[in-house]
Parts: C-alpha cells; structure tokens; sequence
C-alpha cells in the first residue's frame, strides 16, 4: 500500500485515536472510545482507505512507496 497520508496527518491522527481510546478507560468510560482504533491505524500504517477511494493525498507526491 502507497502512504497516502503527510507527516502531521499521520501525527493527528495518532493523538486523536489515542485520545479517543482514552475514553475507554478514563472520563465517560464508554465503549464509543474503541473507534479511535481506526485513526490511529491509519495514522501507523501512513494509509487512509478514504483518501485512497477519492484520489486525495496529504504526503508530498516524491514520497517513498512502501
């Protein structure tokens, strides 16, 4: 898979999906807090199957192709 997604996206995305897992354990403790696995996936792996789907891409075009 191409890495379609730029560094502070992918930065974004990991503090965002940690923040939402947090929730599991701290604040509400509800389980809508587990959603935050996918971007914090997304933002490991340097893929978004959404960006993929729309052409879209956030990482400079001369970005190495894993």
């Amino acid at each position: 898979m191409p890495v379609n997604e730029g560094a502070l996206d992918r930065v974004i995305r990991i503090v965002l999906g940690l923040v939402l897992i947090s929730l599991v354990f701290l604040g509400p403790k509800t389980p809508w807090g587990w959603i935050g696995l996918l971007p914090l996936i997304t933002g490991v792996v340097g893929f978004c199957g959404v960006y993929a789907l729309f052409g879209f891409r956030t990482c400079p075009l001369n970005a190495k192709k894993e």
